[in-house]
């Protein structure tokens, strides 16, 4: 069949003007301009060094920048909760962890809800605590340590340096019953310079902070609060060999604002997930002192539900509170 000129000329037209009009109702491909990824705690720290780590990997991978701004304050409330207002547009992410899931219990003024109110994305890493003692008190294992603590009920004084650390400790005293009172540090050096001599018997902290400590034989380690080992101190074993069910490491993630769209999430996991299986970023999350943390949203969603409520009796039994 012959189709007239006119009508060729016709469908051509039609068929150009819904060209247009399907490409201006498509959405932007992301990201289409640069990222933020807001950390909640100062420049230099663990955490942003592994934002930064995260942004360059995205950003070579997606073809457009994703910038870190660090926004400090209330134990990465502030951040979390500008994250929360932002638009759920994928373009102003948070690095979430630890502190995020006990501040939910730890201030009773948050204008928002961390499980409610951030989409997961991607868990991306797990750093272990560590359970230490000076070493002239006399004990070599953690079963010795709980032991000696059970006969000095009262007398056993512990040390952290900040509230993860702390709490802990104080998940620690939960799970064992042991009767022991906190005295604070505004470091491990201060305490290594003086505490330890009558003040302090047990110290909980990050193992980046205090590997080099226990390597010189300055503190002895007794146990890691990871569910296993540690490849930074593979001799030392976890609390849970010895109090069953015993879990208190500190972890990594992004999140984004609620209802930030299913595809930006997907892809955002799948390009971070990628990077936890590259050799290089590997090794650089080792050298923080971490072992990467990978997994679909739903898992990691998971993982801030359940760490919300653990902390949420950890904070109730031990009357920490931060208002």
């Amino acid at each position: 069949m012959k189709i007239p000129r006119r009508r060729i000329l016709s469908l051509a037209a039609g068929a150009a003007t819904l060209t247009v009009f399907s490409e201006a109702a498509r959405p932007e491909a992301y990201p289409a301009r640069p990222v933020r990824i807001i950390v909640g705690f100062p420049a230099g720290g663990p955490s942003d060094i592994l934002a930064r780590l995260i942004g360059k990997w995205l950003s070579e991978r997606l073809g457009q920048q994703f910038f870190v701004e660090n926004l400090s304050g209330a134990g990465s409330s502030i951040a979390a909760e500008a994250v929360v207002r932002s638009p759920p547009d994928g373009y102003t992410l948070l690095l979430v962890g630890t502190p995020n899931t006990i501040n939910a219990s730890l201030y009773n003024n948050l204008n928002f809800d961390i499980t409610r109110d951030i989409a997961p994305i991607t868990g991306i890493m797990r750093v272990p605590n560590v359970v230490a003692v000076a070493p002239s008190l006399p004990v070599k294992t953690l079963p010795d340590f709980i032991a000696y603590a059970k006969a000095r009920p009262d007398k056993i004084k512990m040390a952290a340096v900040g509230v993860t650390t702390r709490l802990s400790g104080e998940l620690f005293k939960m799970m064992t019953g042991l009767s022991m009172s906190f005295v604070g540090s505004s470091s491990l050096v201060d305490m290594l310079a003086g505490l330890f001599r009558a003040e302090t018997q047990v110290v909980f902290d990050g193992l980046p902070s205090s590997v080099e400590y226990i390597r010189t034989k300055k503190l002895r380690a007794l146990a890691v609060t990871t569910a296993s080992r540690s490849n930074a101190l593979p001799e030392i074993p976890p609390v849970g060999d010895f109090v069953r069910g015993y879990e208190a490491s500190a972890w990594f993630g992004l999140g984004a604002s609620r209802e930030t769209p299913a595809e930006i999430v997907d892809l955002l996991n799948r390009e971070i997930n990628l990077g936890l299986a590259n050799r290089i970023l590997k090794g650089r999350i080792a050298d923080l002192g971490g072992t990467v943390l990978p997994g679909t949203a739903a898992e990691f969603g998971t993982l801030l539900s359940d760490e919300t409520e653990k902390w949420r009796r950890v904070v109730l039994f031990s009357g920490v509170n931060a208002n």
